[in-house]
């Protein structure tokens, strides 16, 4: 299956990529860019040769269709529609141990590694996004310790947040004020993030989630919420809400 899941990742050309250039004094820089099928003009035949006893098995896990999407969604700080939508699906399905839903949710902008299509969307589209085997978590914090993780989120100048949250941050990465559900955060209040057991380590400096009095591990991945999410509720769609703010220092 995970042999499968890496050609499945090889010949779907949609993943971003990293080309990366090192200089004579030994600096290395990157640039994200999209690989699409305008690259597939001159395909290398021994590459062909390669992957076609596999071409069967792949393009019956990349092709079944889902559902569709009336926006295509792309990902970036310190908000962006692809986002805002992985993080309120983390929320959908957060009440699996059926002690409702969590209180917000939190997705990283390197885990969603490709853009969401507009129109149709297929298993293949979302591997593509979320290929990694990450569960959902619900991670209990208290208040206090919940705004420590709003300024981690600043630091790194956004990660995607749920609708309940509302941020401002400087473009200094500091937080300078932090809602959820419209209300100021309660530092003596027990919050439940959706989120994704990746950062309840402390991963991508999201270092609070690390507190933690309690986290729930879900027996789905995130990217099964996702497919899931877009058999239920096609047509999809995202919208810009002003979650995260940055005003001027």
């Amino acid at each position: 299956m995970k042999k499968t899941l890496f050609l499945a990742l090889i010949l779907n050309f949609s993943i971003s990529q990293f080309v990366i250039s090192v200089s004579a004094q030994r600096q290395i820089t990157t640039e994200r860019i999209e690989v699409t099928n305008r690259l597939d003009a001159h395909p290398d035949p021994e590459a062909l040769a390669i992957v076609a006893d596999y071409r069967a098995a792949v393009d019956s896990m990349m092709a079944p269709i889902l559902g569709e999407s009336l926006v295509g969604m792309s990902v970036g700080r310190p908000e962006s529609l692809l986002s805002n939508w992985a993080a309120d699906v983390l929320v959908e399905f957060s009440d699996f141990k059926g002690e409702g839903r969590a209180d917000l949710g939190l997705v990283n902008m390197g885990g969603l590694r490709n853009n969401m299509p507009k129109g149709t969307v297929r298993r293949g589209d979302i591997l593509l996004i979320s290929p990694f085997d990450n569960r959902l978590t619900v991670a209990w914090l208290t208040g206090s310790d919940l705004m420590e993780l709003f300024r981690n989120i600043a630091a790194v100048h956004g990660e995607g947040v749920s609708h309940e949250v509302q941020l401002v941050i400087s473009a200094k990465g500091e937080l300078q004020e932090a809602k959820v559900g419209g209300q100021p955060v309660d530092p003596a209040r027990i919050y439940r993030i959706a989120t994704l057991d990746y950062l309840t380590e402390g991963n991508d400096k999201m270092h609070a989630l690390k507190r933690a009095q309690r986290v729930d591990v879900s027996p789905l991945f995130t990217r099964d919420c996702m497919m899931q999410y877009i058999q239920h509720h096609s047509p999809i769609s995202s919208t810009m809400e002003g979650r995260i703010k940055v005003v001027e220092n």
